[in-house]
């Protein structure tokens, strides 16, 4: 099983959490999303994966392999092959409620941060830092409301989720745009629980072996 992505891809960051909590054995593959235009543009990247994003899963146990994009898509994937341990809550509930959650990070903060949608922004001479942060703030404020609904050491269970899988990343690129963090002192908590487990720690991307100064 092969992995694309980049060091500092929040998306990729998600799915390198999610394998390890699993104990899934695969090789990274980087894939440098700004040399030479961006590598996820090159012809051989896009026969792989036509939307030309990171993360790319690549599962070589069948034939052809099958090639899987979409952070979310690929989570749920290894959700449904490798059930145990499981990175859903139990009740019908609790799994919409953490889908929801990693939903107002996939959908409603991560696009809007993305250095394609800034970088659009910018060549309209728009504000693009005020955009994302903006986006950012408003969806910090959504998640430390339902986590503040909650008391477990992790967002909604006493095990990682979905949930925790898609804040940790998304707190790193808040405080990348200089978000004041201090009023979400449930999400700070929520993180120190999930960074002290080796699963994440191994998914960080300072220890990743694309990792850039």
């Amino acid at each position: 099983m092969k992995l694309f992505g980049y060091w500092r891809s929040s998306c990729t960051w998600r799915v390198r959490i999610g394998l390890n909590l699993k104990g899934i054995a695969y090789e990274y593959v980087p894939t440098h999303l700004v040399r030479n235009g961006g590598e996820q543009f090159s012809e051989a990247f896009r026969k792989l994966n036509p939307h030309a994003q990171v993360p790319l899963l690549v599962v070589e146990d069948q034939t052809p392999p099958f090639c899987l994009g979409q952070s979310v898509a690929i989570l749920e994937y290894l959700e449904e092959r490798y059930p145990e341990p499981s990175l859903l809550p139990k009740t019908p509930e609790a799994r919409a409620r953490c889908r929801q959650i990693a939903e107002v990070v996939n959908s409603g903060i991560q696009p809007l941060q993305n250095l394609s949608v800034l970088n659009r922004l910018q060549a309209e001479n728009a504000d693009a830092q005020g955009f994302a942060r903006h986006f950012i703030e408003l969806g910090l404020r959504s998640l430390e409301a339902l986590a503040s609904a909650e008391s477990g050491p992790f967002f909604l269970d006493e095990t990682p989720t979905f949930a925790d899988l898609f804040l940790v990343p998304q707190l790193y690129n808040a405080r990348r745009f200089q978000i004041d963090l201090r009023p979400f002192s449930r999400l700070l908590a929520i993180e120190q629980a999930c960074e002290a487990l080796p699963a994440f720690q191994a998914a960080h991307p300072s220890v990743q072996p694309d990792v850039e100064a």
